[in-house]
């Protein structure tokens, strides 16, 4: 039988979810379903004076309207609060906790309905007085307040110092700005009365066990009267992690009113939810005149809301990258009349590489180097703030290069054309971690040859269900036909919430550890079966392979999995692993890239076209070569739209978000994506995991928006240091 791991393998719920039989959060059907819809704040700070839900109980069809006023007891302990990643510091949003508002959109009252247009109707007559207070939502104005956050970054050297004595310094600010998580799935709650107190929430996320332990705390139940299910995810990548307020509306109308309640937020109402908050990132380098750097330090500046400190790791990634005896790094909050960001794909990666691999390109300038050249002459084997060695992507530098064309680049900004149109070639480094968790799985093998693969983890759409599918197979020896798998129900055993590239790695190695389970106790009773040819053998000497135990030794004895069940009277054989991975410091663990980036620009109107990206990628061993491309694709186009399209424009005067919504929040189409050429560079790592397997899911985006930003100075002569990088800043 051919292996599975490894090879392009289809996915195994793509029939579904094309055909239209896989269901989400918002589809599940339920008798008696009402459906709520969400009253918004329209003030940034302040407090409800007077809240008049009169006039929409009197619309035919509303059940009730929910408030701070009138609902269910809420728990009021911070701690009750707090999801399995939530912030340390701060006390987490409560939806209709308080007269208190604390960001403009925040979730006031919850219409409840017969019928959604009839709950959204309603909306427009509930009538809200506020008393403001005074606000701010604009990082750049308040950057003077910023306050250090704990980083585990320490200074090397004298940074400052060496700086100065440097002989060719660069130091600039670059700006990211927020962006919004815009999935194809609205978040969604369908939370199902059972008639004896307990609910089903099916629910839009990305850990259902997360989001069910938090439910229990909020309104004080027991862990089997909330069963959460979340089987499909139309896109997450950050934006589900924790449990969102949609959740906790659905729920506790459900457990007012005892009726299955519906939420499904708009568009625009998502707005409200966590997002990649604002940054400033100064970088300053410092180098000699053969371009090795003598110092870095990068601070960066961000956006958080008053009442949580969300922060992520935007500039230790240099100690991994370059060598350099002096540097310095801190990271800033800056607190604001907004709601709490939130991870986004590559959370503080996706930003702070950005600015140093920015950064770089203007030194190699600078310096008259070439930019590939610079970074293999700063280049470092090992991370400096750890001390600790990690797989080369010097590989990744070659591959890229010699795909895209590099050494065919006319360096001289302005120099190539195209007809009418500037052609420009930039390219960045893509780091990032190779994160592992602890993950339980069971497998439950029947005599007929088929086995059912159960697991908490979700499968946001990366293809979880496919990879489990495809370790199975091989691990027992079936054809993948012959394979089910059972995910995103809190019921099933543990998993954490699916993000940081790690749940393909951990997935696979609790499958590999429930298969040895069965494969010792099919062992076993094959050895106790009369005339049996593996009576010799020990559990290590044999595998499983078409539907056979056999031995292992290539002599051909086996017996049939089948006969094995039948003798021994069993119908099913079930196993249950948690796997966790040993800790080890010997060698620190990441993901690496090269991308490279061609841009051709239309010189008198400033339109910028995307027509080839080059990623290299060493991620380890490749689980699925299909999906695993697609998840590189996918971060590509999001990287374009980092570079050259995403933006959610703030009106500071009244703390709202004036383009929430797909038209005016702009993310690339297909009109924007060309050539995309994704190569897996060979990177075999058995230290990490004993099938070398890294993520996929960030590393993708890593270093994208840097490098098409490096080929727009190419390509116009122009430093663009504010993102997006969009034509009135090329013509001003």
């Amino acid at each position: 039988m051919n292996a599975y791991v490894g090879t392009p393998t289809s996915r195994v719920d793509g029939r579904a979810k094309v055909t239209g039989a896989a269901k989400y959060a918002g589809e599940f059907a339920a008798d008696g379903l009402l459906h709520g819809f969400v009253v918004e704040a329209s003030i940034a700070r302040g407090r409800i004076a007077r809240l008049d839900t009169s006039e929409a109980l009197k619309v035919k069809g509303v059940v009730d309207v929910l408030t701070h006023e009138h609902r269910p007891p809420l728990a009021d302990k911070d701690e009750a609060w707090k999801d399995e990643v939530a912030p340390e510091k701060g006390s987490p949003f409560r939806p209709l906790y308080d007269e208190r508002v604390k960001f403009n959109g925040q979730p006031i009252a919850l219409v409840v309905a017969e019928d959604w247009e009839i709950a959204k109707f309603a909306a427009t007559r509930v009538r809200v007085e506020y008393e403001q207070e005074a606000f701010s939502t604009d990082l750049e104005s308040e950057r003077g307040k910023a306050e250090k956050v704990d980083q585990p970054h320490k200074p090397r050297g004298d940074a400052a110092a060496a700086l100065t004595r440097a002989a060719v310094r660069h130091e600039a600010d670059y700006v990211i700005p927020t962006e919004h998580h815009n999935p194809m799935e609205l978040f969604a709650t369908t939370a199902v009365w059972n008639g004896s107190g307990g609910l089903t929430v099916y629910d839009k996320t990305q850990g259902v066990q997360n989001v069910q332990k938090f439910l229990c705390s909020v309104f004080g139940k027991k862990p089997d009267d909330i069963r959460v299910i979340s089987p499909y995810v139309g896109g997450a990548f950050g934006s589900g992690l924790r449990p969102q307020h949609q959740v906790v509306l659905a729920t506790l109308a459900a457990l007012a009113l005892k009726q299955s309640v519906r939420v499904v937020l708009t568009r625009q109402q998502m707005y409200g939810l966590g997002y990649r908050p604002m940054t400033i990132e100064r970088v300053a380098l410092g180098a000699k005149p053969d371009g090795t750097l003598d110092a870095i330090t990068h601070e960066a500046v961000a956006v958080t809301s008053r009442y949580e400190d969300f922060s992520r790791n935007d500039t230790g990634w240099a100690e991994q990258l370059y060598k350099s005896p002096h540097s310095n790094f801190s990271h800033k909050l800056v607190e604001l009349d907004v709601s709490t960001p939130c991870d986004m794909r590559a959370p503080g990666a996706a930003t702070g590489v950005c600015a140093l691999e920015c950064a770089m390109d203007e030194l190699a300038v600078a310096l008259k180097l070439d930019p590939v050249e610079l970074r293999l002459r700063c280049y470092s084997d090992r991370d400096q703030s750890q001390g600790l060695p990690y797989k080369q992507l010097r590989e990744c530098y070659a591959r890229g290069a010699e795909a895209f064309g590099w050494s065919r680049r006319n360096p001289a900004p302005r120099s190539m054309r195209d007809g009418k149109e500037l052609v420009g070639s930039g390219m960045a480094t893509g780091v990032w971690e190779a994160l592992q968790m602890p993950v339980a799985v069971r497998i439950v093998l029947t005599a007929n040859g088929h086995a059912e693969v159960s697991c908490a983890a979700s499968d946001i759409g990366t293809g979880t269900y496919t990879i489990v599918a495809q370790v199975a197979a091989d691990a027992l020896g079936l054809p993948i036909e012959n394979i089910s798998v059972r995910l995103a129900d809190s019921t099933l055993p543990q998993a954490p919430v699916e993000g940081g590239s790690w749940m393909a790695a951990s997935s696979a190695h609790a499958v590999l550890g429930a298969a040895e389970e069965i494969r010792w106790e099919l062992a076993r009773l094959a050895k106790a079966m009369p005339g049996t040819p593996l009576a010799d053998l020990d559990a290590a000497d044999v595998t499983l392979t078409d539907g056979m135990i056999a031995s292992s030794d290539g002599r051909g004895a086996a017996v049939s999995i089948a006969d094995v069940m039948r003798h021994s009277k069993l119908e099913r054989i079930e196993k249950e692993k948690l796997n966790q991975f040993a800790e080890d410091k010997s060698h620190a663990r990441n993901t690496h890239s090269a991308v490279f980036a061609e841009v051709k620009i239309d010189e008198e109107l400033g339109i910028i076209r995307v027509t080839r990206i080059v990623n290299a990628v060493a991620a380890g061993r490749i689980l699925n070569t299909k999906t695993g491309r697609s998840q590189i694709m996918g971060g590509v186009v999001w990287g374009i739209g980092m570079a050259l399209h995403e933006e959610t424009v703030m009106d500071h005067r009244f703390g709202r978000i004036m383009n929430a919504n797909i038209a005016e929040y702009h993310i690339p189409v297909n009109a924007d994506v060309h050539d995309i050429d994704v190569i897996f560079v060979d990177e075999p790592d058995d230290r990490i995991n004993r099938l070398g397997i890294k993520g996929l899911g960030e590393i993708g985006i890593v270093g994208v928006p840097a490098a098409i930003a490096n080929a727009v100075y190419h390509a116009t002569g122009k430093r663009i240091r504010r993102f997006p990088i969009t034509l009135d800043k090329l013509l001003e």
